[in-house]
């Protein structure tokens, strides 16, 4: 055999080889999607779902394998969707295009749940605002305090992050937080900070710091209705726990 033959051989299994990866692809990929169009996005499972928005795999990895793999090293969809987009653009079979689309679509999801939350009692309807926090702040390396300040029928005007810490701590100042809440004419604010060590549960620092914010909101005649604690998956809620 020629030189050139060999080579023309070579390239033709080549070129076979990608017509058959992406004629996998399109099938795994088209299967999830008819079934979303057939019973809807609740019957799919969460790799599905996430491969039909990835749409196409990678070499060697068709996309429902993909996706698979993307949730098992984020540790579910939750991580995944808190994941910041330096995390998510690195990984296999992303890159800055699909991690834009990717943190874009996150995003659309986050203001949705504050849309939700300003329009219907925060306090009738706490899974929305949990969601938000798990989309906001559970992924972040440091620690953050936000503020969701709430009118009287506690429905969201504004949520702020109000101030931002190291690994381990963040410094909170009171006349701060009054000020915010002035501003936003708020009759009632929900707290929420983050703990990056992946433990929830609030500590006596947190307890201490929820008192003294309730008590110079109070002299304003602001309400504190409650405050969230998120590591990972997890929220705590103060009021839950009666700590407030």
């Amino acid at each position: 055999m020629t030189e050139s033959a060999g080579a023309t051989l070579r390239g033709s299994s080549k070129q076979a080889t990608e017509v058959l990866v992406g004629a996998t692809d399109t099938m795994q990929a088209e299967r999830p999607r008819e079934r979303l169009l057939a019973f809807g996005a609740d019957a799919l499972t969460d790799a599905e779902l996430l491969a039909v928005m990835l749409r196409t795999g990678v070499a060697g990895c068709p996309v429902l394998d993909l996706a698979r793999d993307l949730l098992a090293r984020f540790g579910g969809v939750g991580a995944l969707l808190a994941a910041g987009i330096g995390d998510i653009r690195t990984q296999r079979g992303l890159g800055p295009a699909r991690a834009a689309q990717f943190k874009a679509m996150v995003e659309l999801v986050r203001r949705a749940l504050l849309e939700e939350a300003a329009q219907r009692d925060s306090l009738a309807s706490p899974d929305a605002v949990r969601d938000y926090l798990r989309l906001t702040i559970a992924a972040l390396p440091y620690e953050a305090f936000l503020a969701l300040f709430l009118d009287s029928q506690n429905r969201l005007l504004a949520a702020r992050e109000l101030f931002r810490g190291t690994l381990a701590q963040t410094s909170v100042y009171p006349r701060e937080v009054v000020k915010a809440a002035l501003g936003h004419n708020a009759a009632g604010v929900i707290f929420a900070h983050n703990h990056p060590s992946g433990v929830a549960e609030p500590s006596r620092a947190d307890e201490l710091l929820t008192a003294s914010l309730k008590a110079a909101l109070a002299l304003v005649d602001i309400r504190t209705l409650d405050h969230f604690v998120v590591a990972g998956h997890r929220v705590v809620s103060f009021a839950e726990r009666g700590l407030i």
